[in-house]
């Protein structure tokens, strides 16, 4: 589950791409050509890939603090949206089967038969080789590796290797959703620095509590489809307790990049994890108490969340104040 995926509107059960084609009537050619190509495009998972721009803007401003480089922001866009548009296609490939059977997905491309399997693995892999080759013209060769690494990871680990065989799928398998970070600082430094890795470490801790989070509102749909989602197969009460644990590593993240940013960060970074924290505290409250909680609650602040995050930093940033680690240096 990445930003944008909303339950009940079309994040969640394909995309507003597969909305717009459902509403295509008539069987002329230009009527067919249109709703063939929205269903490409909503192989692509459009509205998921916003978590790029989340992650990969301030995370670019970071490593140029107190610089903008226009050009370079938009060029590692292009190419880092095509390496996600790849692995969300190529994970349509793969999970065609439990698509169908989930109804939070039984609209996307390949469940419906919209498009041939064999087209959309051709369609996804074209997407990578162009990501890769685009970064490396781009920006650097670092980053187009890491964009094939981060395709490779999220299909053949995560969806091939984790998601159907454990419950810790989404604590693992999210680290796919991390790479934005590593991609764009390497496309501004042609290396990897601690920060970027903290930033990483944001996002892998995020994830679990996001995802579980919509997981128990859909867990029987999980069920019929066989995934072993964490709140499938474990008590409410210790899903909620993880979810706990995860958000406070997921703050205190956050505030181990204090160092390498300024006031606006770090205060930003304060009070939204202080509001996130008391969010999970409540859900996991709540179940304790036996009361009938709303999970997809934490579900949609958690994307506030990361968004009020990365603003803050992207905002820090460009001003490019003084940092707090030089305050005691």
């Amino acid at each position: 589950m990445r930003i944008g995926e909303k339950p009940g509107g079309h994040g969640a059960h394909g995309s507003s791409a597969t909305a717009q084609a459902d509403r295509i009537k008539g069987e002329g050619l230009p009527a067919r050509l249109l709703r063939r190509v929205l269903a490409y495009i909503a192989l692509t998972k459009p509205r998921v890939i916003e978590l790029l721009l989340v992650a990969t803007i301030p995370t670019m401003l970071l490593a140029d603090r107190g610089h903008i480089d226009i050009r370079l922001i938009l060029a590692t866009l292009f190419g880092g949206w095509m390496g996600a548009a790849s692995a969300n296609t190529l994970n349509c490939v793969v999970d065609a089967d439990i698509d169908k059977v989930m109804k939070r997905t039984a609209k996307r491309p390949l469940a419906r038969d919209a498009v041939p399997t064999s087209h959309a693995l051709v369609f996804g892999v074209l997407l990578g080789a162009a990501s890769f080759a685009w970064l490396w013209w781009q920006a650097n060769l670092l980053s187009g590796v890491l964009v094939v690494v981060t395709i490779l990871f999220y299909v053949f680990v995560y969806t091939l290797g984790l998601k159907r065989r454990t419950s810790q799928n989404v604590v693992w398998g999210g680290a796919a959703g991390c790479m934005p970070a590593l991609v764009g600082w390497s496309a501004v430094t042609g290396s990897i620095g601690w920060p970027a890795i903290a930033l990483f470490g944001v996002i892998f801790f995020w994830t679990p509590p996001h995802t579980w989070a919509l997981a128990m509102r859909y867990k029987e749909d999980y069920r019929a489809a066989g995934v072993p989602m964490l709140p499938v197969v474990a008590t409410e009460q210790k899903v909620t307790k993880q979810i706990v644990i995860y958000t406070w590593l997921t703050v205190l993240t956050t505030l181990a990049l204090a160092p390498a940013t300024g006031v606006i960060y770090t205060a930003v970074a304060l009070v939204a994890g202080a509001w996130f924290l008391l969010m999970a505290h409540q859900l996991y409250a709540g179940v304790r108490r036996g009361e009938s909680v709303k999970p997809l609650r934490l579900f949609l602040q958690s994307n506030n969340y990361l968004a009020v995050v990365f603003c803050g930093l992207a905002v820090d940033s460009v001003l490019g104040w003084d940092t707090v680690g030089s305050f005691f240096s």
